[in-house]
């Protein structure tokens, strides 16, 4: 019997890597973005996007989702107005929670 160590495969082990989640700033957001500091702000204080927390310091942070409601926001600015981009950004958000509770629904009735 061969006993020298061989690398444990991923599909062998029930452990999962948990990675840390990403926090950005909105300088971060700036320089990522087409956006500036200010419609970042404003698109916060709108509600387009939301932060995810705040730091001890009081300054904002957002998660990686950031990313694609700002693409989301750039798409539909073309054809909206801001108070128009927020009900489509809403009501999209309600239908995907609608979507997963129904899943989750069907998953616990089994």
């Amino acid at each position: 019997m061969d006993r020298r160590a061989t690398p444990m495969s991923w599909e062998k082990t029930s452990r999962k890597l948990q990675v840390p989640a990403k926090r950005y700033r909105i300088g971060e957001l700036v320089r990522c973005s087409p956006f500036s500091r200010q419609t970042i702000h404003n698109y916060t204080i709108m509600g387009l996007i939301r932060e995810a927390e705040w730091t001890e310091g009081g300054h904002r942070l957002y998660d990686e989702s950031v990313f694609d409601r700002l693409s989301r926001i750039m798409e539909l600015r073309e054809s909206m107005s801001l108070g128009e981009i927020r009900r489509v950004l809403n009501e999209e958000e309600r239908t995907v929670r609608g979507l997963r509770d129904e899943g989750g629904c069907r998953t616990s009735a089994r």
